[in-house]
């Protein structure tokens, strides 16, 4: 790029054409030779570009954006128009450097709210409004579930995305099916974000708050809870499986832990749980996140003895007897240390190793 106007005018370009699909960005190096690189959706810009665009994106908001009434924003807003313009890039440029620029997002916020007082009403048929808040939720994806260094765990783009949904979920009449489609779609953002960014404590956050507010529009509108229909379980070992594969991530593990809470049938859990347990002893895991959540969910649903048994399951008669004797010394004051020290009696025994 010869100069920072490019840099933006690109930015503007890339943003304006996206159609609402998810962008995959990442800032590259300089040595690649090359300012902005593009494949489909998959977008990389240097550090450098990406400042020379904010700079003037920032001086274009304050020169031109933050001076709209609110009657100047419902003018942006033409019946038919397809609502992709400059004045919309220019906040998602600056979001796209600094994410938790308060003043940008709020802005956005009015933008939305200009356009939902400008086509009132609710229907089952997407309008223009619905259609904003639609796009908005793909940009803040293409944040958030990119290899950014803050985006992922924005406490500022959590929130406005669930400022999103709240609306969106008012502007159509939806059916049980389109929720929990719904809820699958943002659960894919949460995890894609937990791994990007470990211990993403604000994006399970922005799901407990999501999920509560999907299980009382499903009440509101069926008379059923969330967690009462038949997608429990595959929620369930998403989840599950997400956090075998991120065992270290204490977050997920709590996040995992309400899940569990939610779920009407016992048998779930317990499925859950043993699957756990299971994992640790075939690879030696000892670390505490996990551990940690085996002693909280077999105190909360009262499966102690289920971890027990999944423990002697995997040992031979010798090793049986030994552990449910040291279960037995130890009912009255298990924690997580209890449990991993159960576990290394199994494997020394058992000469399984361990591998951490």
């Amino acid at each position: 790029m010869s100069n920072q106007k490019d840099a933006f005018q690109e930015l503007v370009r890339i943003f304006s054409s996206r159609d609402n699909q998810v962008l995959e960005i990442e800032i590259i190096p300089p040595s690649l030779g090359a300012t902005f690189l593009q494949d489909g959706c998959s977008l990389g810009i240097t550090k450098k570009a990406l400042v020379q665009a904010f700079t003037v994106a920032r001086q274009l908001f304050f020169d031109r954006l933050m001076l709209m009434s609110e009657d100047d924003l419902q003018t942006t807003f033409p019946i038919g128009a397809r609502f992709r313009n400059a004045d919309s890039a220019i906040t998602e440029v600056m979001l796209l450097f600094d994410c938790e620029h308060l003043t940008a997002c709020n802005w956005r916020k009015r933008r939305l709210q200009a356009a939902m007082a400008h086509y009132p009403g609710i229907s089952n048929q997407p309008s223009a409004a619905t259609e904003l808040l639609e796009a908005e939720l793909t940009l803040m994806s293409s944040y958030q579930c990119s290899p950014l260094h803050r985006h992922t765990k924005s406490p500022t783009l959590w929130h406005h995305r669930l400022w999103v949904v709240v609306h969106l979920l008012q502007r159509r009449h939806w059916s049980s099916g389109d929720l929990l489609k719904l809820q699958r779609t943002e659960l894919d953002v949460v995890l894609r974000a937990g791994e990007l960014h470990p211990k993403n404590y604000y994006a399970f956050s922005y799901m407990r708050q999501l999920d509560v507010l999907l299980a009382a529009t499903v009440e509101k509108t069926t008379g059923q809870s969330m967690w009462e229909t038949h997608s429990a379980q595959s929620v369930v070992e998403r989840v599950v499986s997400w956090c075998l594969a991120n065992p270290r991530d204490i977050s997920g593990w709590s996040f995992c832990l309400y899940v569990l809470s939610n779920v009407p049938e016992q048998r779930c859990r317990v499925n859950a749980l043993e699957r756990v347990v299971k994992f640790a002893l075939n690879v030696g895991w000892e670390c505490e996140s996990l551990w940690t959540f085996v002693d909280q969910a077999s105190r909360q649903f009262g499966l102690e003895s289920v971890v027990e048994d999944t423990m002697l399951l995997h040992c031979d008669q010798e090793t049986r007897s030994h552990g449910s004797q040291m279960a037995h010394d130890s009912r009255q004051q298990q924690s997580w240390q209890t449990w991993l020290a159960q576990a290394r009696v199994y494997w020394v025994v058992d000469g399984q190793g361990k591998d951490t």
